[in-house]
């Protein structure tokens, strides 16, 4: 075995057709060093004067790309060599080479490396070979390069375009929304002003540009939400769901009143914590509230149950509403997504709310699953794992 890799053995395999005086010559100017493990031998943009003929081993050859990340060009066995290109072109080196496992190499300077270039044919046809190979191998790498760039330029223009489709959908969409009760609201006030509005329809009108502007205060509100959601990072606090709920059904008490509609809710008593922004899921949890008690006959009822394990709490908000079509499930959380009519039922909203919920809820690590029945009712259903951080 020791014969297999003394040096003048490897120096023939690396350098076929060298004679033996030429091998000898060549063992005898060198240095056997053993290196463990994870030993950069050569460094990528260093001045260094080592070329090396592995003995034993293997080695890896990496080069840092444009990307900060670190490329495997190849790996080196026992009879090959490296190290040459710098000394040759007497520059820097192109490329870091590292043991992946002990090694034995064989280490020559380079004034050595430079007699034997000029002295040993076999070494320098070798060199010849090498380089012409190496070459050969960097154009069709460079090749690869341009290839995936182009790819990667190509992604990167289409998704610019998508945000670009997405940014001019959504400021249209805001446009129409926030159009559509202002015109009506202007509307009622101009005929109040003229005074061409009948008396006895003044106080509806007056309840119609009430609602109009509530909706745009709504509207402006979940897109400076969803805005702080980009731009602030959520605060993430233990919570407790249980009275996060209580609070948001005392807070829609009220709309659920004027709507002709009732609060219901079960919380039970065994709650485990969780990790969350209790102004976000407030939010959340106030959306798929609101979104219940408006889709909701007179005399309805909404019911909020909460309850949980040792993994997770769930907020289950079931109402006794028209219920949703079975096309529009998924998309009921879609920006801007919202059912104007439902079996001749009109409703009227900007499709903001549900869109939201989901955004907080998958910022918590959670997920919303909702089931429907049209003419019975849906349910809404937020889980959230216990201890969830952000």
């Amino acid at each position: 075995m020791a014969d297999e890799l003394s040096p003048r053995r490897i120096i023939h395999r690396a350098f076929p057709g060298i004679r033996e005086d030429e091998a000898f010559q060549m063992a005898a100017v060198g240095r056997v060093r053993e290196y463990s493990t994870g030993v950069v031998l050569c460094h990528e943009g260093a001045n260094e004067s080592i070329f090396y003929i592995l003995l034993d081993g293997q080695v890896e050859v990496t080069k840092a790309m444009a990307n900060m990340e670190s490329r495997v060009m190849k790996q080196l066995k026992a009879g090959e060599f490296f190290g040459e290109m710098a000394l040759i072109h007497n520059m820097p080196r192109a490329a870091s080479v590292t043991t992946s496992t002990p090694v034995t190499v064989l280490e020559i300077h380079k004034d050595d490396f430079t007699r034997l270039l000029e002295h040993c044919t076999p070494v320098s046809l070798a060199m010849v070979r090498e380089v012409s190979r190496r070459l050969r191998q960097n154009d069709e790498m460079a090749i690869e390069d341009l290839r995936i760039k182009a790819g990667e330029l190509a992604e990167a223009y289409q998704t610019l375009a998508e945000m670009e489709y997405a940014r001019s959908e959504f400021l249209t969409t805001i446009a129409h929304e926030l159009r559509t009760p202002l015109t009506t609201a202007g509307g009622y006030l101009q005929m109040i002003q003229k005074g061409t509005l009948p008396g006895n329809v003044i106080n509806s009108a007056l309840n119609t540009v009430t609602s109009n502007i509530q909706e745009i205060i709504t509207l402006v509100n979940d897109i400076l939400f969803l805005q702080e959601m980009d731009l602030i990072l959520p605060d993430f606090v233990l919570a407790d769901i249980g009275q996060l709920v209580v609070q948001v059904v005392e807070e829609q008490r009220s709309f659920a009143e004027r709507n002709s509609v009732g609060l219901v809710q079960s919380i039970a008593s065994d709650l485990r914590m969780i990790r969350g922004d209790q102004k976000s899921l407030c939010r959340a949890l106030r959306a798929v509230l609101e979104n219940a008690i408006k889709f909701s006959p007179d005399g309805g009822i909404v019911k909020v149950d909460v309850a949980g394990n040792h993994k997770e709490v769930w907020v289950a908000i079931r109402d006794q509403g028209v219920g949703i079509p079975p096309e529009a499930i998924g998309r009921i959380f879609d920006r801007f997504f919202h059912l104007d009519e439902v079996n001749g039922h009109l409703f009227r909203g900007v499709g903001l709310g549900l869109s939201i919920a989901r955004q907080v809820i998958e910022q918590h690590q959670g997920r919303i699953e909702v089931d429907s029945q049209q003419g019975v009712g849906s349910r809404f259903t937020i889980y959230l794992p216990v201890g969830a951080s952000g």
